[in-house]
């Protein structure tokens, strides 16, 4: 008896940005093949786990994810993807359901792998050619770090949220101590301009807004020819597209150059939100980090922003726990934290990561440390914020409606705050100027500006 064709399918995402911009476009790809979106596992026939891996408690998540789709819906094919399945494809394929494991480096065949028969659809970009059914049981993984170009999976969102991840870079060139994602991403590598600008062109029929992302975002161009900045494929977007708002990704420090915040601080369609990855504010940690940058540098790159752009968002990813972290130095950073004009953290807490240098260290910081120095973190940036979105009562912004809210509706400002607007529930991805004119602890709220 052969195989049933599958008609639906949901997709589980974990991890970064990326992660959930190759989500969308798996996604949009099985759309255009046939399937149809599933808001639930359990009434899938095909369910993608794209899994992350850079802790391992992000495996066990993902371990624990695709037990539970196979109990509670044991008929469903399940896929794995992802930077996991890219690391230990042997480890997933041997799970209970799992049909099939495919690696970041075969992620752009997965439409193939579950829907092999190509249906197209009136606004296809691309017609993927048939080549055959990959059998059950297949695992689809090579060396990540021979790919010579990064191809854009299809973006937009088929499940229906209203901001796309338009991912323009991915893989990593750099060799921090305690990072798998080199491994299991590869190098850096760029998406063309042309291609970049044409999806854009795509989306903006139906999105106000669109995030631009990547492993290494601020490392976009400097592997294709010419080796063009970042700053260059901004310029394209804002002179061959008319998409009203670019968001940006994280982007290391580094890369934070003068023309590059000149050209977000001066044009109106791009957010005024700049994430700098942080990790430590102690310089003998970002050196055992083997972070390109020092406490300094970093310093001097949030300076500029707040000078330029006096109410932008400003956030880091802080690390604590990392392998001999003394209390001196996580003072360090506590106190590096409490002087900058940071508005949100994203704290999180070292795990070992078998295959990195971090893990081969002996001097581990205790589960307790770990966890209470969490806690400061996050008590110290919820303050930070909360004096932030404090001082912007009584401002203007723009924003995009994100969906209902408890009251009404929710929107997403140019400055990265979460607003809830009383009232009818507005449709989503729509645009708008909003008076914020209240804040209530981790809320804020604002009326539509007339």
């Amino acid at each position: 008896m052969g195989r049933q064709v599958p008609r639906s399918f949901h997709v589980k995402n974990f991890g970064c940005r990326a992660t959930q911009a190759d989500g969308a476009g798996i996604a949009a790809d099985l759309v255009s093949r046939g399937l149809h979106p599933s808001g639930d596992h359990r009434s899938a026939d095909v369910v993608v786990v794209n899994t992350c891996t850079v802790t391992s408690e992000a495996d066990r998540g993902a371990r624990k994810a695709i037990r539970r789709v196979h109990r509670e819906n044991s008929a469903a094919e399940i896929l794995v993807t992802g930077c996991y399945a890219q690391r230990s494809p042997g480890e997933l394929a041997g799970i209970d359901g799992v049909k099939w494991v495919v690696g970041n480096s075969h992620k752009h065949r997965i439409g193939q792998v579950v829907a092999p028969t190509l249906v197209q659809i009136r606004n296809a970009r691309q017609a993927v050619p048939y080549h055959g059914e990959i059998e059950a049981g297949a695992t689809l993984v090579s060396d990540i770090q021979a790919q010579s170009a990064l191809e854009l999976l299809p973006t937009g969102d088929p499940l229906g949220r209203s901001r796309p991840n338009v991912k323009v870079q991915d893989g990593c060139s750099n060799r921090c101590s305690f990072c798998i994602i080199p491994s299991v991403r590869g190098r850096s590598r760029s998406a063309t301009i042309d291609a970049v600008v044409r999806e854009v062109r795509f989306l903006e029929r139906d999105y106000p807004e669109v995030v631009l992302t990547g492993i290494n975002l601020g490392r976009w161009g400097r592997d294709l020819a010419g080796r063009p900045r970042f700053p260059r494929l901004l310029e394209a977007l804002l002179t061959e597209t008319d998409v009203r708002r670019i968001r940006l990704s994280s982007v290391e420090p580094m890369d934070w150059s003068g023309e590059l915040l000149q050209l977000v601080a001066s044009s109106p369609r791009i957010a005024k939100h700049i994430h700098i990855p942080l990790q430590s504010g102690s310089d003998t940690v970002l050196r055992r980090m083997r972070r390109r940058y020092r406490v300094r540098h970093y310093e001097s790159r949030v300076a500029l922003v707040r000078a330029m752009m006096p109410s932008a968002a400003i956030g880091a990813d802080v690390m604590v726990g990392f392998p001999g972290e003394s209390e001196g130095e996580f003072k360090e950073t506590r106190d590096f934290i409490e002087r900058m004009p940071f508005t949100y953290l994203h704290v999180f807490s070292y795990s070992p990561r078998d295959g990195t240098d971090a893990a081969e260290l002996r001097d581990q910081v205790p589960k307790a440390a770990k966890k209470r120095r969490n806690r400061v973190l996050r008590e110290l940036i919820a303050r930070k914020n909360l004096e932030f979105r404090q001082g912007l009562v009584g401002e203007r912004v723009t924003a995009v409606t994100l969906g209902p809210g408890p009251r009404g509706t929710r929107a997403l400002s140019d400055n990265f705050i979460d607003i809830e607007i009383p009232g009818k529930s507005m449709e989503p991805r729509t645009q708008l100027g909003i008076e914020i004119y209240g804040v209530d602890g981790a809320r804020t709220f604002g009326r539509v500006a007339g």
